[in-house]
């Protein structure tokens, strides 16, 4: 390029660049000035054309002994910014600068670019190639960032950065993307879906106070993200769903004071996925559904107050439910499958509460599993059912039997102590006591030498039979209970 073509400003960022000296257009302006939200007002003192920076990058002036680098701050750059499929061996930092047209580095090569607190109409960085760090920290983009396919061996620091374009379409577009260290997004302002499907990072992804307002679709479609860390939500404000399907998270999960809305749809979708901890925690309850279906968790770390009303949990697999809280406020969880009656939740309930001893919540879980599965079968099995709960409590609340044989003994003593039944032969006949009569006629499969001596009659006989009858169903009870706590074991 000929120099005599520049203005005085593009002529000191080119004297500049030989050196990797800092140009600053910025310095000693009042604050409201170095805004580049107000460069459009920028005049020719400030404005640099991307042409020249295209022409600096590519082939700029080389000094012996000294390091070349383009650094610039709080200039306007008119034009296309073009670098499409170039190789940038220099460090770029174009920081607080006004951008009038979307820069294009589709396929680049760069070693570093930094585009800090800088106003674009959006950026194109796809199958590019990064050997250093991408700094978007602060920027302001009107129009879609597309990062996908890229492989930045560096961070991605997307700080504070705000995306707002127009249309259904995601304004964040990072599927595909490869990061050798940590994606950081704390504060990130999305005007739109942030797309994350098929990414690797080899650090952690912090959306921490994170915004993202894409409604009736997904907010973050993370899914098949693999990420060797943790993936932080911490306060994340979501108007539209999280979709982490099939994603593996080696870290922590942490939605903790998330507010997660998507009526009608499932506010948090991280179905079939693989996470070393899941923290729902400290937030009000999600505005939408939770789906968990075939998701291994190493600890769960949910707090009942953050369920939704709608759950799927079916073949929900974890090793550590905490905090420890009766059961009585989990099972409100499990009921609220939309799927109904789930048999897996409830054993992984039950294997959770044993895990750490709680006996009694366990056997809670187990009794709360037997009536809903009574309400998924036929009358008849239902009525046997009551029988059961009502009696043994399906056999998790033996007491309850030894309560029925004591009152129907005393209520059978009574009876027979005021009406002896007349003996069957009374040369051979014992002597009668009303006690063992009772509980010959309770217990079948013990006998006192009682019954069979003595005959009742009237009302008496009917008491009999009905002492028999329940003394059989109470048996048949408790060994079922017996039976499916050691086969349980």
């Amino acid at each position: 390029m000929d120099t005599d073509e520049l203005t005085p400003a593009e002529q000191r960022v080119w004297r500049a660049y030989a050196t990797g000296t800092t140009v600053d257009f910025g310095e000693g302006e009042e604050e409201q000035a170095q805004d580049p939200a107000h460069g459009a007002d920028w005049g020719p003192e400030r404005t640099i054309r991307a042409r020249v920076l295209r022409a600096l990058i590519l082939n700029g002036p080389q000094e012996p002994g000294e390091v070349a680098a383009l650094k610039v701050g709080g200039a306007r750059i008119t034009g296309e910014l073009d670098l499409r499929y170039a190789t940038i061996g220099c460090v770029v930092r174009l920081s607080h600068c006004r951008f009038t047209h979307v820069p294009d580095l589709s396929g680049a090569h760069l070693s570093y670019l930094n585009l800090r607190d800088s106003v674009l109409p959006g950026l194109m960085i796809p199958r590019a190639r990064i050997d250093g760090s991408l700094r978007l920290t602060g920027c302001r983009f009107g129009g879609p960032v597309h990062l996908g396919g890229s492989e930045i061996s560096g961070a991605l620091f997307l700080e504070r950065a705000e995306i707002t374009a127009a249309g259904p379409e995601p304004v964040l577009k990072l599927s595909h993307l490869t990061v050798k260290d940590d994606l950081c997004a704390p504060g990130l302002r999305a005007h739109g879906g942030v797309r994350l499907d098929g990414a690797a990072v080899a650090g952690s992804v912090d959306l921490t106070d994170a915004w993202l307002h894409h409604p009736g679709k997904a907010a973050l479609d993370a899914q098949t993200l693999a990420l060797e860390g943790d993936l932080l939500m911490r306060r994340v404000s979501a108007s539209g769903s999280i979709e982490l399907r099939g994603a593996r998270v080696a870290g922590r999960l942490d939605l903790t004071y998330a507010r997660l809305s998507y009526p009608g749809g499932a506010a948090l979708r991280a179905s079939s996925c693989t996470v070393g901890e899941l923290w729902l925690r400290n937030g009000p309850p999600l505005d939408g559904r939770l789906n968990l279906r075939r998701t291994q968790v190493d600890v769960l770390f949910l707090e009942p107050d953050v369920v939704p009303r709608e759950v799927l949990l079916s073949n929900l697999v974890y090793t550590t439910l905490t905090p420890h809280v009766p059961a009585e406020r989990r099972l409100v969880m499990l009921e609220r499958d939309a799927e109904g009656y789930v048999p897996h939740s409830y054993e992984q309930l039950t294997a959770a509460y044993r895990r750490v001893g709680d006996d009694h919540a366990a056997r809670l879980v187990q009794l709360a599993k037997q009536r809903r599965l009574r309400s998924t079968r036929a009358w008849y099995a239902r009525i046997w059912g009551y029988v059961q709960d009502a009696t043994v409590g399906y056999g998790f609340r033996p007491l309850r039997a030894c309560a029925w044989l004591l009152s129907l003994l005393a209520v059978g003593s009574v009876a027979y102590a005021l009406h002896h039944p007349r003996p069957l032969k009374a040369s051979e006949a014992p002597h009668f006591d009303p006690v063992f009569y009772t509980l010959d006629l309770l217990l079948p499969v013990i006998s006192f030498g009682q019954e069979g001596a003595f005959a009742p009659d009237g009302w008496y006989q009917t008491l009999s039979y009905a002492l028999v009858i329940t003394g059989w169903i109470l048996a048949t009870t408790v060994a079922t209970g017996i039976t499916r706590t050691v086969s349980r074991q």
